[in-house]
């Protein structure tokens, strides 16, 4: 047992070090110039990305409650089609408190019929044709890894982080922050990582009416009719076949809108309340994970924790239990990864490792075609977590490096030394 320093102080001195960043010439007009900026201020400064900008009037305006738009035909066309496969169960509690998860007022069976994860966690629906939520994966000794609520503005400290552990994840991305912040969006391709939905605004799904649901999964994720472009493929050029409710809260219902819409339900089974913010149970969290890995829980069935990007402490806190988490899984990888997914977009050219190959050490998605949305082209190309000294990109050797000579070396040498009693 070794034991270095407590996690609040290497929280503090993570925090201090890993967010700090040098002045660097800002272009906000690329993915590439985008991810050169890691001073949080500048990173979170609105700018204009012209392909949404002005296609900004075909969506939902941000953080609120997505409906199908007045005109919108291929919207309501599609959502027409489906209707018929969606069963007869009414939503969940009154809006608008229930759209925050307040169901105080809702009275809801004991046998739970619908199987409302929100009311007892059921992740095996009882309407027939639905497919099980994904809260495991079927690779022993590995950790399905991936954050929520992304893009942060923040992120390029933590994503260069990942990138210099050659390491990839799932990301669940709001189609809101994607609005807001579409170059960060464009870097998850970049950099390797799946992205999935993590629908418009963030609200409790069950709460919504159907037309709603469909249009909080509709507006970040695509128009099939028509092809018209929705903000996933408008700004990242791909359309996600998978997603994570907010709050896990799903049920029957919306498992079958999402089914509809070529969607797969991923949830979790360990979650690290870091969302909360709280150090002590963000920590406790993550340790009890670490020692259902040490007691050998998951030597045959891996499994997935609910992380985010949500805050720079979320991200810290990833970065601070990271080589706890690679000595005690034998892998970790994206969840696309870890379930054999090697084609996690409708499109076609753009495929994922298998698990057997990412775990033999080839970490490249090929990519034919652009991954900026509409200024696609016919080239084909790899996006890869290499190490930044071998990044293709040509911007993590400059990024780095300042950041290596405050302290990068210093927070590596820590996580890597096993600062925490394990």
């Amino acid at each position: 047992m070794h034991c270095f320093a407590s996690p609040s102080a290497l929280l503090i001195l993570i925090r201090a070090l890993v967010f700090l960043s040098p002045a660097v010439a800002q272009d906000r007009t690329t993915e590439e110039g985008e991810a050169q900026i890691t001073d949080p201020n500048v990173e979170c400064t609105p700018y204009t990305y012209p392909p949404v900008s002005q296609a900004a009037n075909q969506f939902p305006s941000i953080w609120t409650l997505a409906t199908i738009l007045p005109n919108d035909t291929a919207a309501q066309n599609l959502y027409n089609s489906i209707q018929g496969q969606i069963p007869d169960i009414s939503p969940k509690g009154t809006q608008p408190e229930s759209l925050a998860g307040d169901f105080s007022d809702y009275s809801y069976p004991s046998d739970d019929p619908d199987c409302w994860w929100t009311s007892s966690t059921c992740d095996t629906p009882k309407t027939a044709g639905i497919p099980s939520d994904i809260t495991t994966v079927p690779e022993p000794d590995t950790l399905g890894y991936g954050f929520d609520d992304g893009p942060n503005c923040s992120h390029n400290v933590f994503y260069d982080f990942l990138q210099s552990k050659d390491q990839t994840a799932t990301m669940f991305y709001i189609g809101s922050n994607v609005m807001s912040y579409p170059l960060e969006a464009q870097r998850a391709i970049a950099d390797g990582h799946q992205v999935c939905v993590h629908t418009w605004s963030h609200q409790y799904m069950t709460a919504m009416t159907n037309e709603e649901a469909f249009a909080e999964l509709y507006y970040i994720l695509r128009r099939l009719t028509q092809f018209q472009m929705e903000m996933m493929k408008l700004v990242i050029g791909v359309t996600p076949t998978c997603w994570r409710p907010p709050y896990g809260d799903v049920d029957d219902r919306i498992r079958a809108i999402a089914q509809a819409m070529g969607l797969q339900t991923i949830v979790w089974q360990y979650d690290s309340s870091d969302w909360l913010g709280d150090p002590t149970t963000t920590n406790e969290n993550y340790q009890d994970l670490i020692n259902a890995a040490m007691n050998g829980t998951f030597n045959g069935v891996g499994t997935i924790i609910l992380t985010h990007e949500l805050t720079n402490f979320t991200m810290s806190e990833a970065i601070m239990w990271y080589s706890n988490l690679t000595s005690v899984f034998k892998h970790l990888v994206p969840v696309g990864v870890a379930l054999n997914i090697t084609k996690p977009y409708t499109e076609d050219g753009y495929t994922l490792p298998t698990f057997a190959q990412y775990v033999n050490g080839t970490h490249t998605a090929t990519i034919a075609g652009s991954a900026s949305g509409t200024n696609s082209s016919n080239s084909t190309s790899t996006a890869s977590h290499r190490p930044s000294s071998t990044s293709t990109e040509g911007r993590n050797s400059a990024q780095i490096l300042p950041i290596n000579s405050v302290g990068w070396l210093v927070v590596t040498a820590v996580l890597v030394g096993g600062a925490f009693s394990v």
